[in-house]
This record gives structure tokens, C-alpha cells and sequence, in this order.
């Protein structure tokens, strides 16, 4: 049986107005290198989402691969309890649990990893999730709606302090301070617990606007970024997935916001770097620190797809190798 022929059902459960337009989707994959006696390997996409990365990772594996997805979000769990294929299995937590999740079901190695870091379309347009300040829903920003504190509780406990470090650091917010002491005003007032709320609050505390964007595009995204830990995860799940990679896998990651993007980056480049020696030390050529990973590519969406989807404008795609004990030329 090919790897086209392989079983699989189609993913396609999420209503029309909710639909999610996969970024970087063939060149991600690509990255992987998913040929040859790979096909039959053990790969991880680290974020379902509505299925579009594992969609074409199952058409590419042979008859005896694997593909094990992770996801925090229920409504992509159900999309992915869809799929009828035995080379499948879906894990309801985050890419940073892979680890324990992999070690659980027998899995020591694996030839890929595909990280795609961004936030689903689905997410962002369901006004009930609380994602956008474009339409007024509560105020939740949780990936996993089981579990955690939602955005307006946080809003409603945390001290100014609290709130100016966090708008400041995870949404890279100059008006941090402003915004912060607007929020304390209001809830002595009363509870904040809509995004349209918090969207006109954070438009009355920021007296300049960057041309083209929304005055609570910042502040949205560092509630959400620390609502859901999404950097600690991807700090855990950066040493996890190069822990988990065989010599020769590959992995691919995509980012969307430069905090991210940032980590994605020096974590690789520590990896595909070493420090050298002293020249003048009689140390042969053999005995080198080597390098642990290749840097493959850096890749963005072309013209023709951030026309499609502008969503897609701000995404990053790096892929590197891992290399062989011994080292090798990066």
C-alpha cells in the first residue's frame, strides 16, 4: 500500500464561518523531508488545530508510520477524534507534555516534529472564545476552556504591577503603565468582562495609534500569551522535541510574533553553534565540539498566500536537522 493509499478520513467538521486556512502548509511538511524509508516513521505534530499540517503528514506516511498530534483547545480534539486511521492518535495537552505523552505509548524517538505556534482562525473568529476585540464575546482567551483561569478572572485579581509587567513584556506594549492603571479604574467600577470592554478601555489609555492596527492588538495578544503559558510551553516544548528527535530528524516550527519567533530562533541557533577552542591548542580536528543541528531553511508565505490569508503576514518558518553524535558540517 502507498502512502496515498494509506486509510484516513477527511477532516472537515469546522462550520463554514469558522473555517481555518492552514500557513505555510506544503513548505512545513516539505521541511520534515518525509521520503524514502522515512515514510514509515514516528512523527508529532505538536498543534492540530483543525488537522491541516496532520492532514498531509498521513498522506505522506507509509502503511507502518505514525503520526501522534497534540492540542489544548476541546473543539480541536473533537475535530481530530474524527479521524479514522490507526496510524493516528490525538493527545488532549500541550506540545510541552510530549515527553511523558511519548514515553506512555513507547516512543523513545522520532523522525519529525512540526510545531505551528499560531492561533487558529477558528479560535480567533468564534466571538465566544474572547480571541478578538473586532467582535464582543467574554473574555476567556483560554486554548483549553477546561481548565485554568479565564482572561477576565486574571483581569479582575491581578495588581497593576502584575498587569503593566505582563502588557509590557508579552505584548511588547510602550503604553503599558497606561493601560494597566485604566484597568484598576475600571473594575473598582465594575467587573471587565467582555473584549469590547477591555478593547475600549486599552483605546482610552493609548493616545497614539500605529497606523493599520488596532489599539488592543498588543494587549489582546499578551492577556492571551499568558492566559494560556504559551511561552513557557514553548520553551518546554523546544527542549522536549529536540530530546525526542532520532539523528537525521528534522524539525519544523512556525511562529507568528516576533517574542516567539525570537526564542524559536536563539534556541536553534544554540544548537547549530558551538564555541571553538583556543587554535593555538593541540587539538585535533576530530576532538572539535560539533555542532547538534543543522539550520535547514527559513522560510515566509509568498505574495500569493498572505493575499489569501492575511493572517498569514507575520509567519515564520525555520527548519533544522538533527545531526548525528559525531557531529557533522553545519
Amino acid at each position: 500500500m502507498s502512502p496515498s493509499e494509506a486509510p484516513m478520513t477527511e477532516i472537515n467538521t469546522v462550520p463554514a464561518a469558522f473555517q481555518h486556512r492552514t500557513v505555510l502548509l506544503d513548505e512545513a511538511v516539505d521541511g520534515l523531508k518525509l521520503e524514502g524509508e522515512r515514510i514509515n516513521g514516528t512523527y508529532i505534530d505538536g498543534t492540530f488545530g483543525r488537522g491541516g499540517h496532520s492532514r498531509l503528514i498521513l498522506s505522506r506516511l507509509g502503511p507502518q508510520g505514525r503520526l501522534v498530534a497534540f492540542d489544548k483547545d476541546p473543539q480541536a480534539i473533537a475535530t481530530a477524534e474524527q479521524v479514522q486511521d490507526p496510524r493516528f492518535t490525538i493527545v488532549h495537552d500541550s506540545f510541552a507534555t510530549m515527553l511523558d505523552a511519548l514515553d506512555a505509548r513507547g516512543i523513545s524517538q522520532v523522525d519529525g516534529i512540526l510545531l505551528d505556534l499560531g492561533i487558529s482562525s477558528p479560535q480567533v473568529d468564534d466571538a465566544s472564545r474572547g480571541f478578538s476585540f473586532r467582535q464582543d464575546g467574554p473574555l476567556d482567551m483560554r486554548m483549553d476552556t477546561t481548565r485554568g483561569m479565564s482572561a477576565a478572572e486574571w483581569l479582575a485579581t491581578a495588581t497593576e504591577q502584575q498587569l503593566e509587567k505582563v502588557i509590557r513584556d508579552y505584548g511588547e506594549e510602550r503604553f503599558a503603565f497606561q493601560i494597566a492603571k485604566a484597568i484598576i479604574a475600571r473594575r473598582a467600577i465594575q467587573p471587565i468582562s467582555t473584549t469590547r470592554e477591555l478593547a475600549a478601555i486599552v483605546a482610552d489609555a493609548v493616545k497614539t495609534r500605529e497606523k493599520g492596527k488596532d489599539p488592543a492588538t498588543r494587549t489582546f495578544q499578551a492577556v492571551r500569551i499568558f492566559i494560556n503559558k504559551e511561552l513557557e510551553d514553548l520553551e518546554a516544548g523546544l527542549s522536549a522535541a529536540y530530546a525526542m528527535l532520532a539523528p537525521g530528524a528534522r524539525m519544523s516550527v512556525i511562529s507568528f510574533h516576533s517574542l516567539e519567533d525570537r526564542m524559536v530562533k536563539q534556541f536553534l541557533a544554540s544548537k547549530a553553534k558551538v564555541e571553538q577552542p583556543d587554535r593555538r591548542l593541540p587539538i585535533r580536528a576530530a576532538d572539535l565540539p560539533q555542532p547538534l543541528m543543522k539550520l535547514i531553511t527559513k522560510t515566509k508565505p509568498s505574495g500569493p498566500e498572505v493575499e489569501a490569508n492575511p493572517r498569514a503576514r507575520s509567519a515564520v518558518l525555520r527548519v533544522a536537522e538533527r545531526l548525528p553524535a559525531s557531529g557533522g558540517a553545519a
